[in-house]
């Protein structure tokens, strides 16, 4: 199996509050990945050589480029539901079925379509220290850092 059930995963509150609200139709499509799994979304999409966003070096294409920064933290605080429009512009390619992996460390990756985190974020960006935004066969990737920046990337 590739999975883990949601429900193992210490911090499973994020997706239970009630505000930011996620619904069972998105909870149900959101998946933690079990370890093996995210060991290799990590070395594949992320890192072969660190396995935490902490210890990213100036070898990790991560932080090898000039990034252009944005602000999440005044929209994740506002009433507002969606995702900043430089991130959206950013991840414009991607489609509302395209599988994304919201990768926090080496062991802790979550699979889910882009539409569902679209409507999901909020919840994700209790996990706020240094997840990065990829998806499957895109160039185009963002890291959230808890200083309320986003970093907009493009893979290797």
């Amino acid at each position: 199996m590739a999975y883990q059930l949601l429900d193992s995963f210490s911090k499973n509150w994020i997706f239970k509050r009630e505000d930011p609200k996620v619904e069972a139709a998105d909870l149900a499509q959101i998946r933690l990945l079990d370890e093996a799994r995210a060991s290799n979304i990590w070395r594949d999409y992320i890192s072969d050589s660190q396995i935490h966003p902490d210890h990213f070096t100036d070898n990790d294409w991560i932080k090898g480029q000039s990034a252009v920064q944005v602000k999440w933290e005044n929209v994740w605080e506002s009433e507002g539901a969606c995702l900043p429009e430089d991130i959206l512009e950013h991840v414009a390619a991607w489609g509302d079925d395209t599988l994304v992996f919201f990768c926090c460390n080496n062991e802790l990756v979550f699979e889910l379509p882009w539409a569902v985190f679209k409507r999901s974020w909020k919840a994700f960006l209790f996990l706020d220290n240094g997840p990065i935004l990829v998806a499957k066969k895109k160039k185009q990737a963002v890291q959230f850092h808890s200083s309320g920046m986003a970093s907009l990337l493009l893979r290797a």
